[in-house]
């Protein structure tokens, strides 16, 4: 009965991803790219709404000892689907717009959409190498699936609350998106060390990067608000790179 607790907190992780993928396609095909920006908001709430029950699941899998197989399965095709696919139609759509509306000539073609599939492509695969893993090490082998996910599910909303020209700009220019599709499907495939924000201890100097990294983004959340998202994204990956070393 108590692994069954923390499978339900991952099927809920699902039913958001789930939603978030409706709510997208919801957006696809109707008139106006409004209607398809503000879809997008509310798919990305959605991705963030999972993200919280994908951290819970995990927690209480722990507080009461019941982690499994079923259940670390489970959490990866949950994930699979609220942090691949869910964001892989988010770039999809932010494609189609920025083709429509800088090279509408090119607005029929789907090759050029296409390239968007990528991320679920590469969480797949990230997920699965993980499944197989055998290591103990704390952190991570490659981006995880989830921070990949929220930092995609957090650019609509940027673009929702962003009153900065030059920002809703770039957000509509294809070739942004072209390169955060390849970074972020890199990033994950890839056996680059990956810091991991479990806490074994509260010792400062064993996780000072962990806790630098927080105090940063604390911060930057109170001063740049959802536009710190992406900052603290790019800050975690250099915080990986620059302090961890691949064992």
């Amino acid at each position: 009965m108590r692994k069954h607790i923390a499978n339900c907190f991952t099927l809920l992780n699902l039913v958001f991803g789930c939603l978030a993928v409706i709510y997208i396609l919801n957006g696809i095909g109707k008139p106006g790219a409004d209607n398809a920006l503000q879809n997008m908001y509310d798919a990305a709430i959605f991705i963030c709404c999972a993200a919280v029950v994908d951290f819970l699941d995990g927690l209480i899998a722990r507080l009461l000892n019941a982690a499994s197989e079923l259940g670390k399965q489970l959490d990866s095709l949950a994930d699979l689907v609220s942090f691949g696919v869910a964001p892989g139609l988010i770039v999809f759509q932010f494609l189609k717009i920025s083709i429509a509306k800088n090279n509408p000539e090119l607005a029929g073609n789907i090759w050029y959409l296409l390239p968007a599939l990528l991320l679920p492509c590469a969480g797949a695969f990230r997920l699965a190498r993980f499944n197989l893993s055998k290591s103990k090490n704390l952190n991570f082998e490659g981006m995880p699936i989830p921070a990949a996910g929220i930092f995609v599910a957090s650019l609509p909303v940027i673009y929702y609350f962003n009153h900065f020209v030059f920002v809703q700009n770039l957000l509509q220019n294809m070739w942004l998106w072209y390169v955060v599709i390849f970074v972020v499907s890199f990033l994950m495939i890839s056996t680059l060390p990956m810091m991991s924000m479990k806490f074994k201890n509260l010792s400062f100097i064993q996780n000072w990067p962990k806790f630098l990294l927080v105090i940063i983004a604390v911060l930057l959340v109170i001063f740049f608000k959802w536009l710190a998202v992406s900052i603290i994204f790019l800050l975690y990956v250099l915080l990986s790179l620059i302090t961890l070393q691949k064992e």
